[in-house]
């Protein structure tokens, strides 16, 4: 902590039991959008309607005069304006990209920063050139190299430290085939937009949201693990506050349905006519291929499968799931959870940690369905 920010950047804390969400949880809510669930019905989610999370500024950049440094511990050093990677073959990949606090706002006791409830998700086409082009192809890499470090334009402080956004991954993630880290400069198809990094980023398949290092500016190789703020401060498993604590890194196995019918504007309890309804959704895991996908209509009680669209070659990205159900007059919990080829499901019960990470419980959608007619 810098003695330099006093009161002003505070440490992580958890909400006292009859606080509500504060002016500056808000505040961050208003900053930092979710995807509406009734764009789960695109397989590529509209740049404008994914999930955006943004730790400082949206920094004011320059793709004409943008530069990329790769250093470190590599044989020949880089630095790359956009004319030169786009030279390099590029790639497309879709991702599904889900933010490590994604479901934050629904615990208790709830850790006080950005309050997302499920929503912080989107799925896109990148394009760009792999990590391992550059690193291995082009700068080289030195024996004694372990991890990359990614720096990205953003800078703020956080919990008292002044910072860059920075965050690291290991070189076996950093050079793997699949997934394939790439340094993206498009969103389906187009320049990337300025929230989501323009003109370059991280991309790494599979992983939380905090991985992908928007606005990119250096690459830096590194002999020794990275001990930055994001990496060994913030995104780590914790009960309590003196823990060291686990790492963040893949997304745990969720499903996400359609909310049916129409909502109430406040409540957003949905309403549904008496009959055969269309459950729909998706889902995705960063550990494994998703496998299954149940639905349940009383609130958890009782489970049936759903139908799992086939793979179509997209890996890394959420799969449709669909269902019909009968409904009848009265209220109703519908719920989907996914497994994954690892055996991973959702829990029926939230898990619990001070960060408030990869809370995967499964989703409860309320449905009112009035009498007929």
């Amino acid at each position: 902590m810098d003695a330099r920010f006093g009161d002003i950047s505070t440490p992580g804390r958890t909400a006292g039991p009859a606080e509500g969400i504060s002016p500056e949880e808000l505040a961050l809510a208003a900053r930092n959008h979710a995807l509406p669930l009734e764009a789960l019905r695109y397989d590529v989610t509209p740049p404008g309607l994914h999930y955006v999370l943004v730790h400082y500024d949206i920094p004011h950049t320059d793709a004409d005069t943008w530069e990329l440094t790769v250093d470190g511990r590599v044989r020949t050093a880089l630095t790359l304006d956009l004319a030169a990677l786009r030279s390099f073959p590029a790639v497309t990949h879709r991702v599904t990209m889900e933010c490590a606090g994604n479901g934050r706002a629904l615990l208790s006791p709830r850790p006080v920063s950005q309050p997302w409830l499920t929503e912080a998700v989107g799925t896109a086409e990148w394009t760009g050139v792999p990590l391992r082009t550059l690193l291995l192809a082009e700068a080289g890499v030195e024996p004694d190299a372990v991890e990359a470090v990614f720096t990205g334009a953003d800078h703020g402080v956080e919990r008292g430290v002044e910072q860059d956004y920075q965050r690291s991954l290991p070189l076996t993630e950093a050079l793997g085939r699949d997934p394939e880290v790439l340094v993206a400069y498009e969103m389906n198809g187009a320049p990337l937009p300025p929230q989501h990094g323009h003109p370059l980023r991280l991309v790494v398949p599979g992983w939380y949201g905090m991985a992908h290092v928007k606005w990119l500016r250096a690459i830096t190789l590194t002999a020794a693990p990275f001990t930055g703020f994001q990496q060994q401060v913030a995104y780590r498993y914790r009960q309590s506050a003196g823990e060291t604590g686990d790492p963040v890194t893949r997304m745990a196995p969720r499903a996400l349905m359609i909310p049916p019918g129409f909502p109430d504007f406040m409540s957003r309890t949905r309403v549904v006519r008496p009959g055969r309804v269309l459950l729909e959704g998706r889902a995705w895991s960063g550990r494994a291929p998703v496998t299954r996908v149940e639905v349940s209509t009383d609130d958890g009680r009782e489970w049936s499968e759903a139908e799992l669209a086939p793979a179509v070659g997209h890996g890394w990205a959420w799969r449709r799931w669909r269902a019909l159900w009968t409904a009848t007059p009265g209220s109703h919990v519908l719920s989907a959870r996914a497994t994954d080829a690892g055996g991973a499901t959702q829990p029926l019960t939230q898990p619990w940690n001070r960060g408030g990470f990869a809370n995967n419980v499964v989703q409860r959608v309320e449905v009112f369905c009035p009498e007929d007619g």
